[in-house]
């Protein structure tokens, strides 16, 4: 099965919490959240993976 992660936007003026992310087969082992934009505000530097 593909990979998922968990993130959330730290920036405290988003109203988004969090999301997942769903990997096809062919995403790369070393992707970590900083390679992403949160979708509603846009910020890279405000997200962070959600360790379980």
């Amino acid at each position: 099965m593909p990979a998922t992660m968990e993130v959330v936007c730290n920036d405290t003026k988003c109203p988004l919490d969090m999301f997942d992310l769903h990997f096809t087969y062919e995403m790369p082992d070393d992707v970590t959240a900083a390679d992403f934009s949160c979708p509603y505000c846009g910020q890279f530097e405000t997200l962070t993976e959600i360790e379980l």
